[in-house]
């Protein structure tokens, strides 16, 4: 089966084009097995793909532990980093990629070498909310919303510690029932965002495409940041910008290579 590996920001992803999945195969599973880190090849996830529709390319996204996900802004990225690379799409151009969240629109901003930057129209944040979560006794105030998928913001202290305890149990908890994407923000100035990341269906991961849109809104909305802001994640830095138009997430992707997975 042949596959293409990407990533953005240190958050890793496979391709395959629908027509190389093998008919009939059990598609969670088959995730699970090709992002394992030592036994496979290793990936926070799965995205088939078909260009059936055209102009427009359709994705759907399992994570690493074959649960379903509708969409990520970095997956959206290395799609389109590894179409742009087989298109020879230059600067100036762009590409469309449909998700379960809506079709998201890529301009191709910068071509160097293996690695291609965009800036992606990733749609208007919804439910926007304040809440008071209760994790194992403690009260936790957080942020919800959905940029296409959950998201949890947690605004405040941004450590390990408290990623591996609070938001982990934020991922799972009962208030969330297909669970929801974590992350700790930092306001530490207002074009300054800095996060830790708590994916559901993966944990901990280098960056976030639609973790950093949302960090972003909760900062600019309840943490005083400004509509334009860098988001810091272990991985790398990417810009969001929140406009009347929607969220737009800048940031960079890698093609890493092209294989072929032994069936």
């Amino acid at each position: 089966m042949k596959l293409v590996k990407a990533h953005a920001f240190g958050n890793d992803f496979l391709l395959v084009r629908e027509e190389d999945v093998p008919a009939g195969a059990d598609r969670p599973a088959l995730a699970r097995d090709l992002c394992a880190r030592h036994r496979g090849i290793g990936a926070d996830g799965l995205i088939v793909y078909s260009a059936a529709l055209g102009a427009v390319v359709r994705m759907d996204l399992l994570n690493a532990d074959g649960s379903y996900s509708e969409v990520s802004g970095n997956g959206v990225r290395c799609l389109a980093a590894w179409l742009a690379h087989e298109r020879a799409v230059p600067p100036g151009g762009s590409i469309d990629i449909e998700t379960d969240a809506g079709v998201k629109g890529l301009e191709v901003l910068a071509v160097e070498g293996r690695r291609f930057t965009f800036r992606a129209a990733m749609g208007r944040p919804e439910q926007i909310e304040q809440r008071t979560i209760d994790v194992d006794g403690t009260a936790i105030d957080v942020v919800t919303l959905r940029v296409g998928n959950p998201q949890c913001v947690v605004l405040g202290e941004v450590t390990e510690a408290r990623l591996h305890s609070v938001a982990a149990r934020l991922a799972v908890h009962p208030i969330f029932p297909a669970g929801s994407n974590v992350e700790l923000a930092r306001v530490e100035a207002p074009g300054r965002v800095r996060i830790l990341i708590w994916e559901r269906g993966v944990g901990p991961t280098e960056a976030s495409g639609t973790g950093a849109c949302a960090a972003a809104v909760a900062a600019i909305a309840y943490g005083g940041a400004a509509r334009d802001v860098q988001i810091v994640a272990p991985g790398g830095a990417q810009r969001v910008e929140w406009t009347g138009e929607g969220l737009f997430l800048t940031g960079w992707a890698e093609v890493l290579f092209e294989g072929r997975w032994m069936i």
